[in-house]
């Protein structure tokens, strides 16, 4: 458990199913994410989803964000772990809709990030946003990352945002 001021990220486990696939299943959601809602049955999604829990990615850190209260309201990750280059790729989503634009977002990403500096050697976690999404552009901004270019992947047009660690910590040590 990683404890930030307004919330906690924790391993993801089976009991996390049910929302993911809620929200994974959502227009709204999805196109936030640049991707198309989840078309297949709960049962279909659930072993799969069963069998990630089971055999996790080496290369990534993946966790349930939930209030200091205990409600699961999102998800967030550093995947593509490259150790060798010392970077990572950021993602997160905030589900629930009743939690968004009141920092729930912003203290999961800053909790995040300063757990993964301090746990690896990495010296930079970047990400892509939509460009279109300037909430979670501002999110970003205010948790220290910085825009670096813009990346187009099909038809979605990305801003590239990045945070190096000596920006955290300024004698380049976790302390």
């Amino acid at each position: 458990m990683i404890t930030g001021k307004k919330v906690m990220l924790r391993e993801k486990g089976l009991e996390d199913a049910w929302n993911d696939y809620r929200w994974k299943s959502d227009a709204e959601l999805a196109n936030l994410d640049a991707t198309f809602p989840l078309d297949i049955p709960f049962s279909v999604y659930l072993a799969s989803y069963s069998d990630e829990l089971r055999y996790p990615d080496s290369r990534s850190y993946r966790y349930a964000i939930e209030t200091l209260e205990g409600k699961h309201i999102g998800n967030c990750s550093c995947y593509n772990v490259d150790y060798r280059s010392g970077e990572a790729e950021l993602g997160i989503l905030i589900g629930d809709p009743k939690y968004w634009a009141k920092g729930y977002g912003s203290d999961a990403v800053t909790t995040l990030v300063n757990y993964v500096f301090r746990k690896d050697h990495l010296k930079k976690i970047y990400l892509h946003t939509l460009e279109e999404n300037i909430r979670a552009q501002k999110c970003f901004q205010k948790c220290g990352f910085v825009a670096r270019g813009r990346v187009i992947r099909g038809i979605y047009k990305f801003v590239l945002m990045e945070i190096k660690k000596e920006k955290i910590f300024s004698n380049n040590e976790p302390d």
